[in-house]
C-alpha cells in the first residue's frame, strides 16, 4: 500500500543550479570533452583556468585563449594549479594521472569532475537546452550521455519557439514589483499574484507585454486583480492606485 507521501527512489543526483559567477574553475585539458566543459562554465561567467600545453589545445581552445575569454597555463598539470580554485574539470586521456587529480581535489575539498569516470566525479554535466533563461537539464546520472543528448532534444522540440522571450519578460515585471512592494511580508502576496500572471496571460501575451503595459499591470497588484492584456491596454477594470505603492 502506498502512502500519502512520495516514494523515496534512491540512486539519483542531486540537481542544483550551481552558481559559479566570478568563481575560478581549473580545466585540466584541451581536447573536445576540456572545449565542451569550458562553454558550460563560460556561459555561467565563471573565470576559467586551462592547464594543458599548448599543443594539446585543439583548434575552439586555442580560438577562446587567443581571444582572452580564458586563462592558458601552457604546460602538464601541477598540484600547485589546485590553490584558490572553486571547482577542477578533469579532460585528460590518462587514468593514472586523473585519479592522482581526483585524489588531491577530496584532500582540498575541492568539487571535481573527472571526464568519463562516474566514480570519480563530485558531480555531473547533463545535457543542457538553454533558451535566453531558460535552461532544462537532462541527466542519466552517468549511465547513458548519449540517450540524455537524445531525450533532450525532445523536451526542447514540444517547447513553444517563444518561451525563452516570455521568461525574459516575466523576470523584468518580478524585478519591478520588488521595486513597488519590497518588503519582507509582501513576499507570499507577491509570489501569489505573479502566479495569477503567468497562469492567466497567454506565452503570446507576455512576450508582446511592454514596459508601459508592465506599469500598468503593476497598478493591480495591491487588489490582487490581474486583467487581460486587451483590456489593460484599453484601460478597463480598476487597477490604479494610490499610496505607497504608486508608480
Amino acid at each position: 500500500m502506498k502512502g500519502p507521501y512520495p516514494e523515496i527512489q534512491g540512486g539519483g543526483s542531486l540537481i542544483l543550479a550551481w552558481q559559479v559567477r566570478n568563481k575560478k574553475v581549473l580545466v585540466i585539458g584541451g581536447g573536445e570533452v576540456a572545449a565542451g566543459r569550458i562553454v558550460n562554465v563560460l556561459n555561467a561567467d565563471a573565470k576559467v583556468i586551462v592547464v594543458s600545453p599548448r599543443s594539446g589545445l585543439n583548434d575552439e581552445v586555442a580560438y577562446r585563449v587567443d581571444q582572452k575569454q580564458i586563462e592558458h597555463v601552457d604546460r602538464k598539470f601541477e598540484p600547485s594549479d589546485l590553490d584558490g580554485v572553486d571547482m577542477v574539470l578533469a579532460a585528460v586521456d590518462d587514468p593514472e594521472a586523473s585519479t592522482q587529480i581526483y585524489k588531491l581535489c577530496q584532500e582540498k575539498r575541492i568539487a571535481a569532475n573527472i571526464a568519463d569516470v562516474p566514480p570519480e566525479c563530485d558531480f555531473y554535466f547533463g545535457s543542457v537546452h538553454r533558451d535566453g533563461p531558460l535552461q532544462i537539464m537532462v541527466s542519466t546520472n552517468g549511465n547513458g550521455p548519449k540517450l540524455a543528448n537524445i531525450v533532450r532534444r525532445q523536451i526542447a522540440s514540444s517547447l513553444p519557439n517563444n518561451i525563452g522571450a516570455a521568461i525574459q519578460r516575466v523576470g523584468l515585471l518580478r524585478r519591478k514589483l520588488r521595486k513597488i512592494a519590497p518588503g519582507n511580508e509582501e513576499g507570499p502576496k507577491r509570489m501569489q499574484w505573479m502566479s495569477k500572471v503567468c497562469e492567466q496571460w497567454s506565452l503570446d501575451d507576455l512576450c508582446e507585454m511592454t514596459e508601459e503595459d508592465m506599469e500598468g499591470l503593476l497598478g493591480f497588484y495591491r487588489p490582487g486583480s490581474v486583467p487581460s492584456l486587451d483590456s489593460l491596454r484599453l484601460g478597463d477594470g480598476e487597477g490604479a492606485f494610490d499610496g505607497p505603492f504608486l508608480i
